[in-house]
Order: structure tokens, then sequence, then C-alpha cells
């Protein structure tokens, strides 16, 4: 099922009269949603048979101008299903695109006017994040889930939401686990590290084309410094974007090394979860 993840039109974005599309890109290689103006969950339940009660919100990455909604959307979603995690691709809100080329408008745009564009995205886009871990609390008996077992996955841009999410969010809508991978740090919305900081998975490629690999160091020191658990994984190769993709590489398996990491978290174990692991 997708779900609307609001009753009416969402705050912040109510004059928009742009619609969302989709098409396959050939650049990325991939399907692309763009112009998302109507933010929406779509709902992966596991067989009652391998559920765990674990919840897993899952944001796809795209600079903020597309989503990446297979391999870093559902493609992500089957394979937490198979292992008995709930899981939620967030469609949220994005920068209006003028063509049909939303890759190409990303690509022909400055830094500079790119974070121009994308700064008042995010603030969006991480109050649709907010608004998904509530929902999914709120109704954990409906998705026979456990409300402390809510975590939050997410690709480049879709890091950047998650955490700020973190970082921003109550109690009541912070996850509690979070995965960013290859995400853009520069443009997460700041704030002070929780005192009770959820465990954090890192994961990047040091080919990263965008030269991202060290914003997930830097978040990994960040979060370490202010006592908060995490495991920072960096393959030599895998570029960006890579997802659920195959290239022949090692970063082709991130997803298991992440499925170890839940494991050790007792986060892949049914029942409610115990005392953190580090």
């Amino acid at each position: 099922p997708v779900l609307r993840l609001y009753e009416g039109p969402a705050a912040g974005s109510e004059a928009w009269t742009h619609k969302e599309k989709e098409r396959y890109d050939e650049v990325w290689q991939t399907r692309i949603i763009y112009n998302v103006v109507d933010p929406t969950l779509t709902v992966f339940l596991p067989d009652p048979a391998v559920a765990n009660g674990t919840a897993m919100v899952v944001c796809p990455g795209g600079g903020f101008h597309a989503l990446s909604i297979d391999r870093e959307g559902f493609d992500v979603a089957h394979w937490l299903t198979t292992h008995g995690v709930a899981c939620f691709v967030l469609k949220y809100r994005l920068v209006e695109c003028h063509t049909d080329d939303p890759v190409g408008e990303l690509a022909g745009k400055s830094m500079e006017q790119m974070k121009v564009d994308c700064e008042p995205i995010i603030r969006l886009a991480m109050a649709d994040g907010m608004a998904t871990v509530r929902h999914i609390r709120e109704h954990a008996a409906e998705y026979n889930i456990q409300p402390d077992r809510v975590g939050l996955i997410g690709f480049s841009a879709g890091g950047t939401v998650a955490v700020s999410v973190v970082l921003q969010a109550e109690p009541e809508a912070r996850p509690d686990f979070v995965a960013p991978i290859y995400l853009q740090y520069e443009w997460v919305i700041r704030g002070k590290v929780p005192s009770n900081a959820p465990p954090m998975f890192i994961l990047a490629a040091t080919n990263d084309e965008l030269g991202l690999a060290p914003h997930s160091v830097d978040l990994y020191r960040d979060w370490t410094a202010a006592g908060g658990p995490a495991e920072l994984h960096l393959y030599a190769k895998g570029g960006h974007g890579f997802g659920m993709g195959t290239q022949g590489l090692p970063s082709d398996r991130w997803i298991e090394r992440f499925g170890e990491w839940m494991d050790a978290q007792d986060f892949l174990t049914p029942g409610m979860r115990q005392s953190p692991k580090s």
C-alpha cells in the first residue's frame, strides 16, 4: 500500500502546483521520481512468520532533485523484509524541476546554486522524515512492530535527511538507530548530538565521484566524540549512488554488512530490544 503522509497539503509547501513525475534515467540507470509535492510512504511488510518487530524508514537519494526509488528504495526494502523488517519507503519533498530531465538540471547547477535551491527543501524533507517516524510509532500495533525498534536509513541526500532528523527531532520522532549511506554531511541541519544518541551505521566508498567520503569520516568523528555509538565502513571502490546495484565489487554486498550490524544491535532478533551495543 501507498499512504499519504499528511491528511491535507504538507505544511510549508501548500502553494506548490507542480506535479510528481516518474521516468527511467539513462545516466543513473534506474527509475527515478521527481517533483514530489505530496509525501507518501510505500509500505513493505514481512511475512508474519519471520517478522521481528523492527521497522525501517528508507530515504532514497537524488540530490533533492529526484529519488532513486528502486536502487535506494524499493530494492532495499525487499532485502530487509526478507529479514523480518517492516519497511516504509519515503517519498519526501523535492526541489521543483522545470524539465523532464531532473538529473540534467542537477548536473548543470553549480554547488552554490544547488545549496540555494536545496536549503529550504532540506527542512521540508526533514519534517517528512520526522512525521514518518511518528506515524510508525503511532500505528505500531497495526504494523506489528515495536515502537522502540524504528530505524532510518538514507542514501546521499536521504542520508542528509536521516542525520538531520536525528539531530533535530523530539524523542517521539527520533529513530532508534540510523544508517546514513554516502551522505552529504555539510548540508545536514546541525544540532546537538542527543545524550542518548542512537547507534549509527555509516558507509561510503573512498572513490566517491562527488568527494563525499570525508563527510562520512567527519560524521563518525563528531558522533563518537559526543559519545554516540557508531560503526564506519569505507570501501576502496564503489563510487557514489551504488545502492543495491551490481558492479562486481565488494561494495555490492554492503547491505549484508548492514544486516550483520543490525543483528549485533539486536534489531533482527524478535522481541523487545535490550541495552544498546557499541
